[in-house]
């Protein structure tokens, strides 16, 4: 996951002006420095603007309870807070787009689909939080379509082999409503190798699994050129992680991972600002839409967080087939049969 960016190919060959020069020819007058000038200033007031409106977003979001970014409306068919190993997860299956409900648009006999979204620092909801989403195109498509969603606090003790367990169960709740149908898995991200390390456990999975931007071997590529690598190695490892869950009473704050993201590509960073600035009018919506996301911060358990960088991030053991979930399984990546895409 990195930083929103546009493509090159998205980006017009110079910014449109808000100002133009007199005559539209070039010149290097005082007429033109003072429309160079008005032109910067008009382009930094609305600017400065979308930050301030960014700001009151997340505000109304934290107020709200963080729910699910979901562009589409939903029903809450398992809670996983009710389970015998509770977590805060929850499947929710899509009932309705605006004004249009699934009645009418969803064909027989197709599979469903099951949309994961990443637990790893931000909220849920970049799976479906536009119509042009994983969530829209499986609706659109004719399928139905579950998303699976999670909560801003961990349940206090949740490990790794407890929400691995809950999304099985969830797995098992949506075989229940489409039976001799598998489901047609869509893991972003964290949610990616969580579905991987399911469909590599001692009981398997049947559907077809799609993972996006999900890293399953953490040591590849060339050495020296990322600096997350080089900052662990001068940080600590594990240790930092573990100092930042017990300073805050088990529990490690998300925006501690979106920081490094950011830190993965740093000019990536810089990049989102300067096309904001350079295109404000017609990037506002869509910034502004994606920092909702982006800066809605989530809890993770400290036994969460040292197991997933104890056995993938610094012992690189999902690729060598080392991840105990219990005392009778561990996760090998040869048992997958299931089809990965």
């Amino acid at each position: 996951m990195a930083v929103a960016k546009r493509s090159a190919t998205d980006r017009p060959a110079a910014p449109e002006p808000l100002v133009r020069a007199k005559g539209g020819e070039p010149a290097f007058g005082a007429e033109d420095l003072l429309a160079y000038w008005l032109d910067a200033g008009q382009r930094a007031v609305l600017f400065l603007d979308a930050l301030r409106q960014r700001a009151e977003n997340i505000v109304a979001h934290e107020r709200a309870g963080k729910p699910p970014l979901l562009d589409f409306d939903f029903e809450v068919v398992a809670e996983a807070r009710r389970f015998e190993r509770p977590t805060n997860y929850s499947l929710l299956r899509i009932t309705r787009v605006g004004e249009d409900c699934l009645g009418d648009c969803l064909q027989p006999g197709l599979r469903p689909v099951v949309v994961f979204d990443p637990r790893a620092g931000h909220g849920p909801g970049i799976g479906g939080f536009k119509r042009e989403s994983e969530v829209g195109l499986a609706l659109r498509a004719g399928h139905p379509t579950y998303f699976v969603s999670f909560a801003p606090e961990p349940v206090a003790g949740q490990t790794l082999h407890d929400v691995l367990r809950t999304l099985r169960r969830f797995l098992e709740e949506v075989g229940h409503r489409h039976p001799g149908q598998p489901p047609v898995l869509y893991g972003n991200c964290q949610a990616g190798w969580a579905i991987t390390m399911l469909a590599a456990d001692c009981q398997g999975l049947v559907g077809t699994a799609v993972l996006n931007g999900s890293p399953l071997s953490y040591w590849a590529g060339e050495p020296g050129v990322n600096p997350m690598r080089t900052a662990a190695g001068f940080t600590g490892g594990m240790w930092t992680a573990h100092l930042l869950s017990d300073l805050d009473d088990g529990r490690f704050d998300g925006a501690w991972l979106v920081q490094n993201f950011e830190a993965l590509k740093p000019e990536g960073v810089w990049s989102k600002y300067a096309d904001l600035f350079e295109r404000v009018r017609a990037e506002r919506e869509r910034f502004l839409e994606f920092e909702r996301w982006w800066n809605g911060f989530y809890m993770l358990g400290r036994e969460e967080i040292l197991a997933i960088t104890e056995n993938l991030f610094v012992g690189n053991r999902l690729e060598q087939g080392l991840v105990w979930l219990c005392q009778h399984c561990k996760v090998d990546l040869r048992r997958i049969r299931n089809p990965l895409v």
